[in-house]
């Protein structure tokens, strides 16, 4: 595997035993025992990792100075499966461009759910997918630029039980099949929406088995590098916070006929490709 500026397992072996637990209770409530926050608030969790993350430099933030949006449900049915859309307010060009994109989920036991390393092929760095959310927390993107500046914007979710929520095990057989289309029909030299489906239950080791009340290890997509033409369009550094059935949703820029493809690890070294190919 490839060596990896940012570790996820160096992170949450620094923030410390604390930060892998069961779902338990929040810490923070409101009148009546209900946690509450603003979309914009900090938290204990966040503050360290942070930290850890970024050390202390400084993160644009606010929907007037942040140069990238999140947007997430206030309230979500189902925990193990909350979309969430991340948009750029900027393309990718040569001055200035998204170099990475992280996705955190405060309250996770694994809060760093996605680091998204961006290449100019991506045209727009847009992307969409599901997360599980563990209790209520917030749920933040930061965008690290070409010229080192961070920008983040952030939405406080409501529900619970993600990590825990068992997954569906009719399609095991299926495991690691990876799937490519696009959203429409293909335009050469300009963004193009494509979607990326991995099969798999993405297991997080909270979930208890229903028959022998035994907990399932986990077992889970840790990346998926996706290129067009031999080239990269982005790699993506995954957990389990990534709902089961991992997709992404993404664009990609052609500028003629080639493969899209998508190489594929999980946690059990386990390695799956899909193409498609685009005329």
């Amino acid at each position: 595997m490839m060596n990896r500026t940012f570790s996820r397992r160096a992170t949450l072996q620094a923030l410390g035993a604390g930060g892998l637990v069961a779902c338990g209770l929040p810490s923070r409530a409101a009148v009546g025992g209900l946690p509450s926050a603003a979309h914009a608030d900090s938290s204990p969790e966040w503050d360290r990792l942070r930290e850890r993350l970024f050390g202390s430099r400084p993160i644009e933030a606010g929907a007037q100075a942040s140069a990238v949006q999140l947007i997430a449900p206030l309230r979500a049915a189902y925990g193990a499966w909350v979309p969430i859309k991340i948009v750029s307010k900027m393309p990718q060009a040569e001055g200035l461009q998204v170099k990475k994109l992280y996705l955190v989920i405060d309250k996770n036991p694994s809060p760093v759910a996605a680091v998204l390393d961006l290449t100019l092929d991506v045209g727009q760095a847009d992307f969409e997918t599901r997360v599980r959310v563990d209790e209520y927390s917030h749920v933040r993107v930061v965008s690290e630029l070409s010229n080192g500046q961070l920008h983040m914007d952030s939405r406080y979710v409501k529900t619970s039980g993600g990590c825990s929520a068992p997954p569906n095990r009719d399609a095991l057989h299926l495991i690691g099949k990876t799937m490519l289309k696009l959203a429409g029909p293909m335009k050469l030299n300009e963004p193009n929406a494509a979607d990326v489906t991995v099969v798999h239950p993405n297991d997080t080791g909270f979930e208890l088995n229903q028959r022998t009340l035994v907990y399932i290890p986990p077992h889970f997509v840790r990346s998926i590098r996706v290129s067009y033409a031999g080239r990269k369009v982005f790699d993506a550094d995954l957990d389990f916070s990534i709902s089961e059935n991992p997709t992404w949703r993404f664009n990609f820029v052609p500028h003629g006929p080639g493969e899209l493809r998508a190489e594929v690890t999980d946690s059990r070294d386990g390695q799956f490709v899909g193409t498609l190919a685009v005329a």
